[in-house]
């Protein structure tokens, strides 16, 4: 049966109803409430875990909250990345949950200069969209060599150099083994157990109890078969790889396999197919004949097309920022929850060098606003503050009407941004859209308020005209500068 919406009552219900607040909500309701909504862990309550009484309720809130695809850890020491953990196969019906993690590989056979190299780039790659910040998430460690000692010393360099979690490459359960041996308090994923060496690598990964791929590439059934042999030994932490077809004739079958699998286990319940999908756009490396940037271009669409098509992780070589680029942005978006508009963090940004007579403006938190008025001002070259105030994630224009931006909202930001003892002025920059709130805000804030231009790509203009002392004398009738 498809996953099926849980009412807060029900949840309610099984929950101690003690309102001890330990889970850090006022009370269980509203616990129960966050539970629903996939913004809490049902190991927050602590007395349903402590207390013997609680034991069934506890088993039979982690069923009904379970998600259709389980959920697995990737460790370091220091990081943890999950895969897996969805719920519905199509994204309007509640969201999608884990982000797909991208890793980029290394392999024994690299200089320690070109694995360092590598290193950096995953760990260096950041790009700031719409108010957040997307990078890079693990490293995967190939063996070329299928020398167990050298691979055990690539891995133990690579772990010295990163705090990222790790994906270990290899089909040989000995070369495995050699590189979980230098990896302590970490957990990687074992990549990966076929139906040849299945019962070698099941022993390694019961030992070192780290989750494990089951690749069977082009074969679906052998891919059940090796999940219910593993699933019969009491090995769970499983994840599935049907294989990566690319160019224009594999890429169908891989979808299609991708998308028969996510089906299988939102749809139908299928055990055997309820568990993370991985991707290896690398393959194009191999399968795509054509200089170094057709090779690329074609991971880049295979990678946008797993991700889309139900991937939880992908494993990629290239080394070049226009591969990954459109990747996160697109991970970004497709990982929004479409039941709330996307905002930032509310509070106040310094943008430039501001001094104590640079301008404040205001601004909501939704985030393609917050985007757009922050890179306008900074390529106005405009050295100022911004204070964004919580809008829950909408626009001025809506939020005004909405009555989300107001005058006290306003007030209680600017207190706790404590903007009086940066600047010596009191005036507010407020949008052109919230033009007939500058009154109120005069009044709820105690500031003198100028109203900025409709569109934010006119700021530079409006500053330069308007932010001089004998304009805005002219203005207020008297010095604010």
């Amino acid at each position: 049966m498809p996953w099926k919406a849980v009412s807060p009552i029900e949840v309610y219900k099984l929950l101690p109803r003690t309102n001890c607040k330990e889970c850090g909500e006022e009370n269980c309701m509203a616990f129960a409430v966050k539970l629903v909504n996939m913004e809490t862990r049902l190991e927050l309550c602590k007395p349903l875990l402590k207390e013997p009484k609680y034991k069934g309720s506890y088993e039979k809130l982690k069923a009904i909250l379970s998600p259709m695809v389980r959920e697995i850890e990737i460790k370091s020491a220091k990081k943890t990345v999950k895969i897996g953990g969805e719920y519905v196969m199509h994204r309007h019906e509640l969201t999608y949950i884990n982000p797909t993690p991208i890793a980029i590989d290394v392999d024994d056979s690299m200089s320690k200069e070109e694995i360092a190299k590598r290193i950096e780039f995953v760990e260096n790659f950041e790009y700031e969209y719409i108010g957040r910040k997307l990078y890079l998430d693990l490293l995967a460690v190939r063996s070329v060599t299928n020398d167990p000692e050298k691979y055990r010393e690539t891995v133990k360099f690579v772990s010295e150099n990163t705090d990222l979690p790790l994906i270990l490459c290899s089909l040989n359960p000995k070369v495995i083994e050699a590189g979980l041996s230098v990896l302590s308090d970490a957990s990687p994923l074992i990549y990966a157990a076929t139906k040849d060496n299945w019962k070698e690598m099941a022993d390694v990964v019961k030992k070192h109890r780290a989750p494990v791929v089951l690749f069977s590439p082009g074969d679906l059934n052998m891919l059940v078969s090796l999940v219910n042999t593993y699933l019969e030994l009491g090995i769970e932490d499983l994840a599935l790889d049907p294989g990566t077809f690319t160019g224009s004739k594999g890429l169908a079958y891989t979808i299609n396999a991708f998308t028969k699998l996510r089906w299988k286990a939102c749809n139908e319940d299928y055990k055997f197919a309820r568990f993370p999908l991985i991707g290896t756009p690398i393959v194009a490396w191999k399968m795509i004949d054509g200089d170094t940037q057709q090779k690329m271009w074609w991971e880049t669409i295979t990678a946008t097309m797993l991700m889309t098509r139900y991937a939880d992780l992908l494993i990629m070589h290239s080394l070049e920022g226009w591969v990954y680029l459109p990747l996160v942005m697109w991970r970004f978006n497709l990982y929004t929850d479409p039941r709330r508009p996307v905002a930032v963090t509310p509070g106040l940004r310094t943008l430039g060098s501001p001094d104590e007579k640079s301008p404040v403006f205001v601004t909501g938190n939704y985030a393609l606003t917050y985007s757009l008025v922050s890179s306008d001002i900074e390529s106005a070259k405009v050295n100022g503050y911004l204070l964004v105030i919580d809008t829950e994630g909408i626009a001025v224009e809506c939020a005004v009407p909405g009555k989300k931006f107001t005058p006290d909202v306003v007030a209680e930001t600017l207190s706790e941004a404590g903007l009086e003892k940066m600047v010596k002025h009191r005036v507010l920059i407020i949008p052109g859209k919230a033009a007939r709130l500058a009154g109120d805000i005069e009044d709820a804030t105690g500031w003198r308020v100028l109203v900025g231009p409709l569109d934010s790509s006119e700021i530079g203009k409006f500053v330069f005209e308007k932010w001089k002392p004998e304009v805005l004398k002219e203005i207020f009738g008297e010095e604010v500068l």
